[in-house]
């Protein structure tokens, strides 16, 4: 396979698995609270579980969607700063907070999938 099509195939992949999380998030939230560790007070909790986080994953689907289909990269790059404002957030909860043994597969899917976006941006900018 060459590098091209390996790259825009793991950004498929990063605009599914965010797909999924901003559907469940913004559509079925009791189901997300085991996964994002929080717990929502009534219908304002709910609310922000739907609109901060659903919204916040369904925003880079959007944006990474667009770039695959149109061939452009510059949203990689957008998707890829918003990620690692979520990235510096557990890095200081890891310093506020005391790091605990849960926090690091988010951050390292994170980190994964900004190399990821930033070489695709990288590489195939340049085709």
């Amino acid at each position: 396979m060459e590098l091209d099509l390996i790259l825009k195939l793991l950004v498929g992949a990063a605009t599914l698995m965010l797909t999924g999380l901003g559907v469940m998030s913004m559509f079925a939230p009791r189901k997300m609270i085991g996964n994002f560790a929080i717990e929502p007070i009534g219908v304002p909790g709910l609310s922000t579980i739907r609109s901060v986080i659903g919204g916040l994953f369904l925003s880079c689907v959007v944006i990474l969607a667009h770039e695959l289909i149109t061939g452009e990269t510059m949203g990689f790059v957008v998707v890829s700063l918003i990620l690692g404002a979520v990235a510096v957030g557990r890095v200081v909860s890891i310093i506020a907070d005391g790091l605990q043994k849960e926090v690091v597969p988010p951050l390292i899917v994170e980190i994964v999938i900004i190399a990821v976006l930033m070489s695709a941006h990288s590489n195939l900018a340049m085709a």
